[in-house]
């Protein structure tokens, strides 16, 4: 908790083993349903840690060079041993040093990172890098239900953050409810994107018969 950079640098070696890892399932679920949207050639993982969306998805779905990009060289330093032969930036990703480069992005539970005053910003940063009708996917889980154990831990969680911030810096930036789906797609829209989801049902379904978990699917307008 020194900071989100310092922070991630710590974890580095033990991520792996740790919940905030996203797990193979949803990564292979990703895989299995962008396998019948390509066919992609170059392919970019946003905020990649240690590499898994570029091993399980991004190997799997691209047939050209697949490329990591993180701002913790430390969990770069960890993608570089696990996964050999990917390419693997050091930058932020609110300032990627690509122009029309890549077919596909993704990005896989890093979303927390950012304060919904900066999703304009990082929308514009993956539009740009994208080609013209390239696809910027990533999984987002149903919400809990109000009320449910799951609900009180994000929100407790959330709640903590917001004191710990409050009085430590440098500032660690990692919320679990600011990514709402409506706000979302709305600013995938003004980015400049076609906006649609699918279901990732080999994850399953909620009682009410809705997705455990969609894939959102932005294409880059031309």
């Amino acid at each position: 908790m020194s900071s989100t950079e310092r922070g991630y640098d710590l974890l580095a070696p033990k991520f792996d083993n740790t919940p905030f890892r996203t797990p193979d399932e949803v990564l292979d679920a990703t895989a299995q349903a962008l396998d019948g949207l390509g066919p992609f050639e170059a392919g970019l993982d946003l905020c990649c840690g240690t590499g898994a969306g570029v091993d399980r998805v991004l190997r799997r779905v691209c047939h050209g060079p697949v490329t990591g990009v993180d701002f913790s060289e430390g969990m770069l330093a960890e993608a570089r041993r696990a996964v050999p032969g990917a390419g693997w930036v050091r930058a932020d990703v609110r300032a990627l040093p690509a122009r029309d480069a890549f077919d596909l992005a993704v990005s896989f539970g890093a979303f927390g990172h950012f304060l919904p005053h900066e999703r304009p910003t990082l929308f514009g940063q993956v539009h740009a890098a994208l080609r013209p009708g390239g696809l910027f996917a990533f999984p987002v889980a149903a919400p809990p239900r109000v009320g449910s154990r799951p609900y009180w831990t994000l929100w407790g969680f959330d709640a903590a953050m917001r004191v710990r911030n409050a009085l430590w810096r440098p500032r660690f930036v990692m919320y679990y409810r600011r990514f709402p789906l409506p706000e979302v797609r709305r600013d995938l829209v003004a980015a400049g994107f076609t906006v649609s989801t699918l279901a990732l049902e080999t994850l399953g379904r909620l009682p009410d018969g809705s997705p455990r978990c969609r894939l959102v699917l932005a294409r880059r307008r031309a």
